[in-house]
Parts: structure tokens; sequence; C-alpha cells
């Protein structure tokens, strides 16, 4: 087990450098000058062009700037928004608690379907059901996430007037946010309505971001049932005439659930790539948000910082998924 757990953490240290170079190169192969940006419709003289130049440190040779900016990670500086002036940390953490209120919701919302839906489609194998639930999740896996927004934006904000269509609560309400969740401090401020305001605006974001894992998690619900169903002590319950609900929804999902389990861990990744375009078409003030307006801006240090923030949640919530693993599952740890 603890070579298992330490050849795990190398691969975790070698992707870690990984995306460290890539969070750097990456802002740097988009075409624009970010000090250009900064000054927009001003100008900039040659000689302040220059000073800032040297300012940033965009003078010295790439590789220098790339070991300086590996030390500063290493020593837990990601620097400060070329706009702001702000320390990234601050400004991750700070809009960090909107996205994370957003995937929570998205994953409750995909596992509360996809559970059921693949037990039921299991048991029904190649009956009607089944074939329409296997091909609505192909299609929900397949369609894109800005034309499912952008349709249900249109039926039910603009054709129903059911739901908003941007931000997290109407303006009308204003009150304290200290833990960055906007349903339990709408929960708990004395302002009639603000608690159905938040959730009314969670609605179209959790769905659209929930798509996805409810596809995946329904597809390897109903995949792993399906081999545990074939186990003979699932035979056995049935000949001793157990109930249906009892052998499928305790025995035969008891244990369909470790693969299962795997999906959901692996699917926060998902959840944060998705977050980038959910958040950008409802106008929702997380990171996904905050990372896109970076990139317009070239502010190189929000951009490197962000992605590598979360490329660390999801390495740290995968290699936790695979530690787990190894250790429900013995085989695992000599792979």
């Amino acid at each position: 087990m603890p070579q298992f757990v330490v050849s795990r953490l190398l691969t975790f240290i070698t992707t870690f450098l990984g995306v460290t170079l890539i969070s750097f190169a990456f802002i740097r192969v988009l075409p624009g000058d970010p000090i250009i940006v900064m000054a927009g419709e001003r100008g900039l003289s040659d000689e302040r062009y220059a000073e800032l130049t040297a300012q940033f440190g965009f003078d010295r040779p790439i590789y220098v700037q790339f070991w300086d900016y590996l030390t500063g990670v290493l020593q837990g500086d990601l620097g400060q928004s070329f706009v702001t002036k702000r320390p990234v940390w601050d400004e991750f953490f700070a809009l960090f608690p909107a996205t994370l209120e957003l995937s929570i919701c998205a994953m409750i919302f995909a596992i509360v379907l996809a559970l059921p839906a693949g037990v039921i489609a299991a048991v029904n194998r190649g009956k009607l059901f089944d074939r329409m639930l296997m091909s609505t999740a192909l299609v929900g896996y397949s369609m894109p996430i800005f034309w499912w927004a952008l349709l249900l934006i249109i039926v039910f904000s603009g054709k129903l007037g059911w739901t908003p269509v941007s931000g997290r609560i109407d303006l009308i309400y204003y009150f304290p946010n200290p833990t960055g969740f906007m349903l339990i401090d709408a929960l708990t401020s004395d302002q009639k309505g603000a608690f159905v305001s938040a959730i009314r605006h969670l609605v179209l974001p959790t769905i659209v971001l929930g798509t996805i894992p409810l596809a995946v998690i329904a597809r390897q619900t109903r995949s792993a049932m399906l081999e545990v169903l074939g186990e003979d002590y699932i035979r056995t319950a049935r000949a001793k005439g157990l109930p249906p609900l009892r052998i499928n929804g305790i025995h035969a999902l008891r244990n369909a659930l470790i693969p299962v389990v795997t999906v959901i861990g692996l699917s926060v990744g998902t959840l944060l790539a998705g977050a980038i375009l959910t958040e950008t078409i409802f106008s929702w003030p997380g990171i996904g948000k905050w990372m896109v307006d970076s990139i317009f801006r070239r502010d190189y240090p929000v951009v490197q910082g962000g992605l590598l923030l979360i490329a660390v949640m999801v390495m740290i919530v995968n290699l936790t998924v695979d530690v787990l693993y190894g250790v429900i599952n013995p085989k695992i740890r000599k792979r």
C-alpha cells in the first residue's frame, strides 16, 4: 500500500509541473500584448511601453520568466492581477464559493436523477425505458453546453418567463454575503423572497452544468448494475424470494456503487470545465467567468494562477479517488 500511494504522489507531482508549464505557455501563445490591452485607447509612448515591459518582466528571456513563475508558485505566490492589482489567491477564493455552490447543485441534480434511472434501466434491460434512457443519455453527453444553455434560456426565460437569465439573485435584494454561498446567506438574511430568488437563478445553470455528469453517471450505473445482477448471490437472493426492491436497491446497488463513485469523483473535472461556459452564458460571477474575462484582458497572472488552481483541485480529487479505490479493491494496488 505505501508503494501504491507513493507512485500516485509521484504522478501528482509530475502532472503538477506539466500543468504549470502549460498554464504559463497557454496565455503567451494567444495573440495580443497585455501592456497594449491594459493601455486601451489611451495609447502609450515608446518610453512608457519599455518601462512597463521591464516592470512586468517581459523583457527577460522566456525561460527566465518561467523559472521565476515556477519558484513563486512553489513558494505559494501566484502573483498579482495586472488589472485589479489584487493577489490572485484573494480573487480566486473570493469567487470560488459561487462556482462551488453551482457545482454542488449540479452534482446533486445529476446523482439524484442518474442513480435511479440507471438502476431502472438495468432492471428493464432491452425494454423501451432502457432504450429511451440510453438514447437520451447519449444525446445529453454529446450536446454542446452553449447550445443547451441558450435553448433553455429561450424556452424557460424568454417564452415562459419562469427563470431569470443571469446573475445569482435579483438586484432588489442586498445583504451581507459572508460565506460566499448565496443560498445560505439568502436563507439566513431577513429579506423575504431572497432565498426563492436565489433558487430561481440557480435552476437553469444547474441543469446545464449537470447534464453531462447526469448522462455519464446514468450509463455507468446501468453498466455496473448489469454486471452485478448476473452474480451468483443475486440469483440466490431471488431464489430465497426476497422482494425485487430489496435485491435491486440494496444488494445489487451497494456493490455496483464502487465504479459509480469513481465516476462521480472524476466528474469534478467535467463540472469545473463546464462551469467556464455555463458561468459565461449566465453571467454567473464565479471563477469560470473570471477566467474568461482575464483571457480577453491578457491578465497573465490570473490566467496562469486560475488554471493551476483548478488543475490542482481536480488532481487532488482524482488522487483521493485513486487511493480510496486502491483501499477498497486491493487488486488495483498492483497496477
